[in-house]
């Protein structure tokens, strides 16, 4: 229990530095473009601590869910005093603005990128392309004639054991099968249950080409369809996760990037058609592991990853919510930042159209009469904030014990 809480501690800790790096990003480019920041916090409700260095005050509040950077004249509705009206951040050119608004969800992209490659160089990144690469090689190869059976790592003293015999390695990446070239697992399990006795595996290890002569043993396996069938087997497991040198981890870390992204935007684009889903977990249902998960929930997640010791389960899901939140920010709804973004844009296009028709600019948009927009945001944003954490907390989402 000791270890749970450690981990719920330290991905809520995580959570926490994430928005006060958020909050960083636009505090560093308003200050590097000349904005006046008055205020920077982390956290919200009554104060811890506070100190003044130059003209912004940092502090720290009570309750750590969150922060703010309180940039002068971010909208027109901002009271601005006399000496802060030259630098209040609407009379900056709209990229700057732009710039300013985007750091926080930047930020979050490059922390995710990071603890990527952390976990690139540690222990691997997740093999999404099925990549025919050892990660264990088995103590022997045996007939079952059910799942139960086939999960019964017991060996007796005369089961054979292809793999090991012939010297395939845990991190081998095999790249053919009896002189037919592999790309992926399923192609290797293809030309291996199809095979039987001295068969030749090409794999590539630290950077070269080995030939190996497996034994391939035919045994009994439950089918797919029911009953059994005989396949050939060597007694070796796809890696889950692929290591990585330091060089190679940036790029492997970019591409994997460029997944979770993708992978995210799909979820973000799911998010409405999960919300009955999550309703019905709350009054009894089975809660589906793909529905959306709180704060609440990703730290008992977490908790739970650093319990069972599986690390690359707690880094993952942290870069995973990193990647989330900074795409969920940057949406063109009031008061995201996207939302920000959208308006600051606006005020562009208008000045140029304004411009064409020979009129001056007009200046800062009205705020107040999106006033309306914003309110059903934020009681959308609020009531699916408070199903989820609902959920979480009476039916929460759990790793299956290893």
């Amino acid at each position: 229990m000791l270890v749970y809480i450690l981990g719920v501690a330290l991905f809520a800790l995580g959570i926490c530095v994430s928005v006060a790096l958020h909050e960083a990003g636009h505090m560093a480019t308003a200050k590097a473009f000349g904005m006046k920041v008055r205020r920077y916090f982390v956290g919200f409700g009554p104060t811890v601590f506070s100190f003044r260095r130059g003209e912004t005050e940092y502090g720290l509040k009570w309750i750590p869910l969150g922060g703010f950077c309180d940039i002068a004249g971010m909208t027109a509705l901002d009271e601005v005093k006399p000496d802060e009206a030259p630098r209040a951040m609407w009379r900056y050119p709209t990229w700057k603005r732009t710039v300013v608004l985007a750091a926080g969800s930047f930020t979050h992209f490059v922390l995710g990128f990071l603890v990527l490659v952390i976990m690139a160089v540690s222990m691997g990144l997740p093999n999404l392309d099925n990549r025919p690469v050892i990660g264990e090689v088995s103590e022997c190869v045996r007939s079952a004639t059910t799942v139960e059976q086939y999960n019964d790592p017991t060996c007796r003293p005369t089961d054979p054991a292809p793999a090991r015999a012939a010297g395939l390695e845990s991190g081998d990446e095999i790249v053919g099968v009896g002189g037919a070239p592999v790309t992926t697992w399923p192609d290797v399990l293809r030309q291996v249950q199809n095979a039987s006795g001295p068969t030749t595996l090409t794999v590539l290890r630290d950077g070269e080409r080995r030939t190996l002569t497996v034994d391939v043993t035919k045994v009994t396996r439950p089918a797919p369809g029911g009953g059994t069938e005989e396949v050939g087997a060597i007694g070796a497991a796809r890696a889950g996760l692929i290591p990585y040198g330091p060089v190679e981890a940036v790029g492997a870390s970019v591409t994997f990037t460029g997944d979770i992204m993708v992978q995210t935007w799909q979820r973000l684009l799911e998010l409405p058609e999960k919300v009955p889903a999550v309703v019905e977990a709350i009054f009894g249902a089975e809660r589906d592991p793909e529905t959306p998960v709180s704060v609440v929930g990703a730290s008992r997640i977490g908790g739970e990853a650093v319990e069972q010791g599986l690390w690359e389960v707690f880094l993952l899901l942290l870069a995973s919510l990193n990647f989330f939140v900074g795409i969920f920010n940057l949406l063109p709804l009031l008061p995201l930042d996207g939302g920000h973004i959208a308006v600051t844009w606006y005020e562009r296009v208008r000045d140029v159209l304004r411009k064409l028709r020979g009129k001056a600019p007009g200046g800062p948009a009205d705020y107040s009469k999106l006033s309306a927009v914003t309110a059903v945001v934020i009681v959308i944003g609020g009531g699916f904030l408070l199903l989820t954490v609902t959920a979480d907390i009476v039916n929460p989402i759990r790793i299956m014990p290893q």
